[in-house]
């Protein structure tokens, strides 16, 4: 069974910042794959059952790569991201395969575990420079941004003291609402600084990524630079976006955060519970048929797009319960928040760690920590395509 909807990108949302928008939801409710209409008048399928999203991301017959016909876009800015120069995850098999493997070794469970006491000291120091002299501060800016940046310049070989270069390009370029002009100049800006320092690496290499692929002969230098590119922009934006949720969602429920700051061993089982609950991919994933293929009780043309609706899947009354209430006791581990597949998300595993590390620290060193403002007067990055807070003022006096 489908339903004749329109999409609206990005759609309202609801009371609850923490939910998906209603609009999907009540998709959901009707079928697990819905036709729908995007903002630019074309029409596609919205996915949003688990066992359908699943489906479709693992199947090849879907492609990633946003050049192939049909492909959704929720802007014209989107549009310029995902075509212009792609990197591998826009890419299908094999060349995102013989992309991937480039760095893969770096975000293996191994690798990440073994910077792990690094990421505590990082975690450390962001806490003494927040704290230091002062009872308040805005979350974003002055704890949960530094932390990712920090590492993954620390793990690329990027000076840190770029950071705010790329993290105003990243936030551009994330905007639903950026025109196709503003994404060319600050993807062209970003690759440029990215090939930039490639090309100095060549000649003065170091222990890190981007020297790596700098030194690499079966690498152009454009794809050196994507590589880059994609790691530097998903490695911080992400976590950064995840970490002042998490710390809102548990200052919002006390008996939560009691919970953790009881037991901290619950941190790994409860980093997978807020990022089942949270979400932060609000506006789903892309994909085009490149077949005609059945997808749960509704067939999709070759040619068609589909929207994978990761914040939906991951409230499946079937396989989690009572999807709406965050309860960190849960085994929420089968959710699919890093994507399902082989373009699943590369650096999910040093996400995990730079949450449970931030979570267990600052429950353990902030027991006061609290809202310093009423929570409905908080902003939130909703044309974004990763979903966060604006800023998060915050006290523990």
């Amino acid at each position: 069974m489908t339903t004749a909807t329109t999409l609206e990108l990005p759609a309202p949302y609801g009371s609850c910042p923490f939910s998906p928008p209603p609009a999907y939801t009540d998709a959901a409710r009707e079928a697990a794959v819905t036709r729908t209409v995007l903002p630019d008048g074309t029409a596609c399928w919205l996915v949003t059952g688990y066992d359908e999203v699943r489906a479709v991301l693992a199947d090849a017959r879907f492609s990633a790569d946003a050049r192939t016909p049909g492909f959704p876009f929720l802007s014209a800015g989107q549009r310029e991201l995902a075509t212009a120069k792609p990197s591998f995850i826009r890419m299908d098999d094999p060349e995102h395969a013989r992309l991937r493997r480039m760095v893969s070794k770096d975000f293996l469970v191994k690798r990440i575990e073994e910077l792990r006491p690094g990421i505590q000291d990082i975690v450390d120091r962001a806490v003494d420079r927040m704290t230091e002299g002062r009872t308040s501060a805005d979350l974003v800016a002055d704890f949960a941004l530094p932390i990712p940046s920090l590492v993954i310049c620390l793990m690329l070989g990027v000076p840190y003291e770029d950071h705010e270069l790329f993290q105003s390009l990243s936030r551009t370029l994330l905007d639903n609402r950026t025109t196709r002009p503003e994404a060319e100049r600050a993807h062209a800006e970003l690759m440029g600084y990215l090939a930039e320092l490639a090309a100095y690496k060549r000649g003065h290499p170091a222990d890190d990524i981007l020297s790596r692929l700098a030194a690499r002969e079966d690498l152009t230098a454009q794809e050196t630079a994507s590589l880059g590119f994609l790691l530097l922009v998903t490695g911080h934006e992400s976590t950064a976006n995840m970490t002042a949720v998490s710390v809102l969602a548990l200052l919002q429920r006390p008996d939560q955060a009691n919970l953790l700051r009881a037991d901290p061993g619950l941190v790994r089982g409860a980093v997978e519970e807020l990022l089942r609950h949270l979400t932060i991919i609000h506006l789903g994933l892309g994909r085009a048929a490149t077949e005609t293929v059945r997808v749960g009780a509704v067939t999709v043309p070759a040619g068609d797009g589909v929207i994978c609706m990761l914040s939906t899947a991951n409230r499946d009354r079937q396989l989690f319960g009572e999807t709406d209430d965050l309860n960190l006791t849960r085994d929420a581990r089968r959710h699919v928040a890093f994507g399902y597949g082989i373009h699943q998300c590369l650096g999910q595993t040093l996400a995990r760690v730079e949450l449970q590390t931030v979570l267990t620290t600052l429950l353990r060193r902030l027991p006061g920590l609290r809202l310093a403002v009423p929570a409905d007067q908080l902003a939130y990055n909703r044309d974004n395509i990763v979903y966060g807070l604006r800023a998060l003022p915050v006290t523990w006096a």
